[in-house]
């Protein structure tokens, strides 16, 4: 909704203090209602919408049947609740709700495996790591909003899910050998039946990889939006020329690393080494 408001606005060349002195409002409630920081209500949103020239009926009802659906689930939405609003940074807020609306889903990830598809085993052991970066609590709290975001986003049978990591991701046993073998059999499981498709950027390959980290990027119906970590930072990113890059690079790298087919069969000897059946010199 808020995506669909920022681009109306735009298409009508019209700034956010434009709209506001219209509609009578203050800059502050534009500027929130575009951040995706409220919901607007149905009777704000009609006259917004004839200001904006979206006047087409059945388009108008459509939107004003999204706000309505939009305030409702931020009421109900487990990540408002008071201890995830207190221990997850906005941006991840944000990101988490993006993901229930995203129709593909791209994650690049240099480090460890994707958040949403963590093992609860797998996103303890990480979160450790950052022991003198983020208390006990904030660190319980962010596993339990990867186990939530797990949940969600595995039930939806709508969304394409791309995991691309490096040959890094799959080799560093965080948590431990019987740990992270567990995360690998899960991935595994998950590319085999094709909830998720994994490919590997190899060590061998001099690809044109991106060295800002890792990042996830979802297509949503209206625009794009980039989420990027940086240590226990986080931003969330719409810029169009910024989301169009990261993408193009994204899918040009997909194309040149290891396909599925490849990465499921890395893994398999992956988990075969940690389990003790392997021998690390057939890597």
């Amino acid at each position: 909704m808020r995506l669909a408001l920022r681009e109306a606005r735009e298409r009508a060349d019209l700034t956010q203090l434009q709209v506001a002195e219209e509609m009578e409002w203050s800059l502050s409630k534009v500027i929130r209602i575009e951040n995706g920081d409220v919901s607007i209500s149905p009777n704000d949103l009609r006259p917004l919408l004839f200001y904006l020239g979206i006047r087409d009926k059945a388009a108008v009802a459509a939107m004003i049947a999204d706000a309505r659906v939009a305030r409702t689930r931020q009421r109900q939405a487990w990540y408002q609740a008071p201890g995830f609003r207190e221990n997850l940074t906005d941006h991840l807020r944000k990101l988490i709700e993006y993901e229930s609306e995203a129709a593909e889903i791209r994650s690049y990830s240099i480090y460890y495996i994707p958040g949403p598809l963590q093992t609860t085993a797998y996103a303890t052991a990480l979160m450790q790591r950052y022991e003198d970066e983020l208390t006990e609590e904030q660190r319980s709290w962010r596993v339990k909003a990867r186990a939530m975001r797990r949940e969600a986003l595995l039930s939806r049978n709508d969304v394409q899910i791309l995991m691309m990591v490096d040959e890094s991701v799959l080799r560093r046993t965080i948590g431990g050998p019987e740990i992270f073998a567990d995360q690998l059999r899960d991935i595994k499981a998950l590319a085999e039946n094709g909830t998720v498709r994994v490919r590997m950027v190899p060590f061998s390959l001099d690809a044109s990889v991106t060295n800002n980290a890792s990042f996830d990027l979802l297509v949503l119906g209206e625009g794009e939006v980039l989420y990027r970590e940086t240590g226990i930072g986080d931003e969330l990113i719409e810029d169009r020329e910024s989301t169009a890059k990261h993408r193009a690079r994204y899918d040009k790298v997909w194309q040149e690393v290891a396909d599925e087919d490849d990465t499921i069969e890395f893994i398999r000897r992956q988990i075969e080494i940690l389990e003790g059946n392997g021998s690390r010199e057939t890597r």
